[in-house]
């Protein structure tokens, strides 16, 4: 069992880290990035139109976008199966440290 797995995160601030460990590779990061974009944008459109729609799409954008991300490039499992709640706030984290730079596309080693 890898290390990371045997420990337990008690903070998002710890979470973090080995978060961004789990999302090194360009594309994924690129997929994270739209996916949650898109989450972002549905919410928005719910709340100016009401329809139940965007809101039902939700989880298939934010997940459907990710789970590709690891599956072809990472080759790893995602971080939500065992850090729901740590990892559903790392991904808007990752999302705006991208969009304002304090994070790269491109991972540094």
């Amino acid at each position: 069992m890898d290390n990371h797995q045997e420990r337990r995160y008690q903070s998002l601030k710890a979470f973090y880290p080995y978060y961004l460990s789990e999302h090194r590779d360009p594309a994924c990061r690129r997929l994270h990035f739209v996916g949650t974009g898109l989450v972002i944008l549905s919410f928005v459109l719910f709340w100016f139109t009401f329809h139940w729609l965007f809101l039902a799409i939700i989880p298939v954008l934010g997940y459907g976008f990710a789970w590709v991300g690891h599956y072809f490039f990472e080759q790893n499992k995602p971080a939500t199966f065992q850090y729901p709640l740590y990892s559903l706030a790392s991904d808007f984290i990752l999302f705006w440290h991208l969009l304002t730079g304090k994070e790269k596309f491109h991972a540094s080693s």
